[in-house]
């Protein structure tokens, strides 16, 4: 009989956990499996564990003490009816059978009714409700219309009634407001539906030009990825054959459920899981192959939500001129990203003002930090303050404003600060077989999807575009091979294929954005040199050499110096100008270029100067294509439905 806990009172309520083997724990951090909120609870405040075919709740030295039925614990053995409370949250303990009077079942995180009624519905589990998974979702679901039925896992969202929700701050999730860059080869590739519900006017901006590889002339699309998420959940919704569930997956607790199914799709990010508790079926990552002098290169990236009042012609220019800093808007509005250098990163940091000790959520999680009263960024889930934002002296917070005077960001505009990396590592495989055929299973298949394949890379929107053209090539393999019977190696082929080249696409893209040689052939990494240009004792910049660390002499960085660098940079605007000039008109003139960049201080024009420009090939160059290996000629079979007669289908090409 299944135990569950539900929560009474508290952004819980109404909520619901199977328990199982795993421990299930309680407290303020964002990596609980039931976040509690209140200013009362620890981090890690309270865990259930299963002891000897019991369940036993463990108070783990929190401050504030766990309760059950209003009694202090620090170790209770939990029968049916008990009522849990933390903080000011209280949750009730109970077993399936009790729960059916008083609750739709259908809330809770059950195994299908429907698993084995149809051996030609295809059965898929996905883990993670981003836009990667949900996309994907949606995609197979119009591609077997009637024929699969998909199951969809994320511990971000919230059930209210009989449906759900994004969590918001009062649950612990700042949801993401940053603006990312879709190109039109994927935006084209989804359904009608699904692009319709994304782009409704005034939801999205076209600030970045057509590129080589856009399709059928059309640029580049900006748009908040909180509001793909959004739009994508409520088409979910829509759907019968896809169900929704508020519960962040668990590999060993629904391993049964996995064994069930045909296919587990995983699609949690960077730091899946679910992706490492199979890492015997998928391999070990190699980061060597992304190393520069037996280092793995690795960059952290400051992400500064701001209001820019520059035109987007201009924040074009400026953002393709040099490597430091990177505006993503929509109508003035994004986030301006700033490459950090080593030093730099060592300083992303919290620090408890209770406590007085440093907490690195920001730096590890990552937080966002949003900006409250005396200019404090807080940060909701650890209540930790940015450190360099209360030294307002500090190195970093300097430079910080600098990137906003470079796009006229007002300080009052800066409203919350959080970090990412970019980690770029090899995946050998993309496709493994989880569990063979058996009279009692079917045999089940899983894949890497989105950021759990490939790393986010710093252009936003880089892992977007890549986890969309990846779930576009899992839906249209699946639709063609799927013919109710166990599945192989072999009807994956061209799937894996495409993986490899996306990867390929995205790893090289990546690369070439952290590194960059000099005309003598030496490669640096692209934060060292912005790190070197920083340094007072070195001298002027050799002339005309964009990016180069080759530097010689000694003193502070002087007038003269500061107007060579600003001319480096006015010439390398006019290039790039003269290139954008045929699609993106408005640019600023030299006059313009001028009086905007002289107003910054001399350290950053060389900081600018010496970061290089950013290769507009690499930007918005050549896509991975993976239409190329869905052309064929020969017919894809789909077996007959019940009142219709066999039919061959033609090769399906995205919408």
């Amino acid at each position: 009989m299944l135990s569950v806990i539900v929560g009474r009172t508290g952004p819980f309520a109404g909520q619901s956990v199977v328990l199982g083997d795993a421990p299930l724990t309680f407290g303020r951090k964002s990596d609980n499996d039931i976040i509690v909120v209140s200013v009362s609870a620890s981090r890690l405040h309270a865990e259930i564990v299963a002891e000897n075919g019991a369940y036993v709740l463990h108070d783990r030295d929190s401050r504030n003490g766990t309760y059950v039925n209003d009694k202090r614990v620090t170790r209770h053995e939990l029968t049916p009816g008990d009522t849990i409370r933390i903080g000011d949250e209280t949750f009730l303990f109970e077993t399936q059978e009790a729960m059916q009077t008083v609750m739709d079942l259908s809330q809770l995180a059950l195994p299908r009714a429907d698993a084995a009624v149809d051996p030609g519905v295809l059965r898929v589990t996905v883990t993670g409700g981003g836009p990667v998974g949900l996309a994907f979702a949606l995609l197979l679901e119009e591609a077997l219309p009637g024929r699969t039925s998909i199951t969809v896992y994320d511990g971000r969202w919230v059930r209210s009634g009989s449906t759900v929700a994004w969590k918001d701050e009062t649950h612990g999730n700042v949801r993401r407001q940053q603006v990312v860059t879709v190109q039109s080869r994927q935006y084209m590739a989804l359904t009608e539906e699904m692009r319709s519900a994304l782009f409704g006017d005034g939801q999205f901006s076209e600030m970045w030009p057509v590129g080589p590889d856009s399709v059928d002339g059309r640029p580049p699309r900006n748009i908040r990825i909180a509001y793909i998420e959004d739009q994508l959940l409520e088409l979910a919704k829509r759907k019968p054959a896809i169900r929704l569930v508020a519960k962040r997956f668990d590999p060993v607790e629904h391993e049964h459920l996995i064994a069930r199914d045909h296919v587990l799709v995983i699609c949690e990010g960077g730091r899946s899981r679910t992706r490492d508790h199979f890492t015997d079926r998928f391999g070990v990552a190699d980061a060597s192959i992304y190393s520069l002098h037996g280092e793995h290169l690795q960059d952290v990236v400051l992400g500064l939500r701001v209001k820019s009042r520059l035109s987007d012609p201009m924040s074009v220019l400026l953002t393709v001129a040099q490597n430091r800093f990177l505006l993503n808007s929509l109508r003035g509005e994004g986030f301006l990203n700033m490459r950090l250098t080593r030093e730099e990163a060592r300083n992303v940091i919290g620090i408890d003002p209770v406590r007085q000790v440093f907490e690195e959520c920001i730096a590890a999680r990552p937080c966002v930090m949003s900006r409250h009263e005396d200019n404090e960024f807080v940060c909701p889930t650890h209540g930790t303050l940015f450190l360099p934002a209360l030294m307002r002296s500090s190195p970093l917070w300097k430079r910080i404003q600098e990137g906003l005077r470079l796009f006229a960001v007002a300080e009052d505009d800066l409203s919350a600060i959080t970090s990412f990396r970019l980690d770029m590592v090899q995946r050998p495989r993309f496709t493994a077989q989880l569990t063979r055929p058996a009279a009692d299973r079917p045999g089940t298949y899983g894949f890497l999807l989105g950021d759990a394949a490939n790393a986010i890379h710093f252009w936003p929107g880089r892992g977007l575009n890549s986890g969309l053209a990846s779930a576009v090539s899992l839906a249209l393999s699946l639709s063609r091979v799927w013919q109710g019977r166990p599945l192989r190696d072999a009807d994956f082929i061209r799937h894996e294929a495409a993986m490899s080249m996306l990867q390929y696409r995205h790893k090289s893209r990546a690369w070439n954005a952290m590194v960059t040689t000099d005309e003598r052939g030496v490669t640096r990494a692209i934060k060292d040199i912005i790190d070197r240009s920083m340094d007072d004792t070195a001298g002027p910049a050799k002339a005309g050499v964009a990016g180069s660390a080759a530097r010689a002499g000694g003193g502070s960085v002087s007038p003269r110096s500061a107007e060579a660098d600003l001319e480096i940079l006015l010439d390398r605007m006019h290039a790039i100008r003269d290139r954008l000039a045929a699609r993106l008109p408005g640019l600023p003139d030299d006059k313009e270029l001028r009086d905007h960049l002289s107003a910054l201080a001399p350290a950053t024009l060389r900081t600018l100067q010496e970061s290089g420009p950013w290769d507009t090939l690499i930007v918005s160059g050549e896509e991975a294509d993976i239409d190329i290996f869905y052309q064929q000629d020969a017919p894809v079979f789909v077996p007959a439905t019940p009142g219709a007669t066999d039919q061959a289908l033609g090769p399906r090409t995205p919408a």
